[in-house]
């Protein structure tokens, strides 16, 4: 992280958790309709095998449970070919796996577990777009729900309603 590294409030921690999920999630979407296409007569069950592989290893999340390990064993040549792609066939997707990447790097940071390989992994793979700066957790948080109203995944807050004179609010 360098010599920027910031201090994140503890509560805060867990709602950026969540929204790297929304942006492995949103990639997961774009990932499997693109691997449908490729690999469709493999199967829908083999395509979402193989897109939540790429996922998980992109993001060092590993799935030690049967048919997940086994899955990976079997077809990790599959998995490290498609890793290579993204940076070129994902590249309108870059931003948010960046700051997804490093906000999880972050986080991890401040739970003192080491992120920094990952990270490493991504760059040298040219997913990470290095010259990015590290995002303030607002503008992360902002880029998230911009992307997630856009898919569709998060709906904006309600606007208040009038309760029928049983507001709190003062006239």
């Amino acid at each position: 992280m360098g010599g920027d590294e910031m201090e994140v409030d503890s509560k805060l921690i867990p709602i950026l958790r969540e929204s790297v999920e929304i942006v492995k999630m949103l990639f997961f979407r774009k990932l499997q309709a693109d691997l449908l296409g490729k690999y469709g007569g493999a199967g829908r069950p083999f395509c979402n095998m193989l897109t939540g592989a790429v996922v998980n290893e992109l993001f060092g999340t590993i799935n030690p449970g049967e048919p997940f390990a086994g899955f990976v064993l079997e077809h990790q040549d599959q998995i490290q070919a498609e890793l290579d792609r993204i940076g070129s066939d994902f590249a309108d997707f870059r931003i948010a796996l960046t700051d997804a990447l490093r906000i999880q790097a972050l986080c991890d940071y401040q739970e003192g577990v080491e992120g920094l390989p990952v990270l490493q992994r991504a760059r040298d793979r040219s997913i990470l777009l290095e010259e990015r700066e590290l995002p303030l957790p607002s503008n992360f948080l902002h880029l998230v729900r911009t992307l997630g109203k856009a898919a569709g995944i998060i709906v904006p807050p309600l606007p208040p309603v009038e309760d029928g004179g049983l507001s709190t609010k003062p006239n």
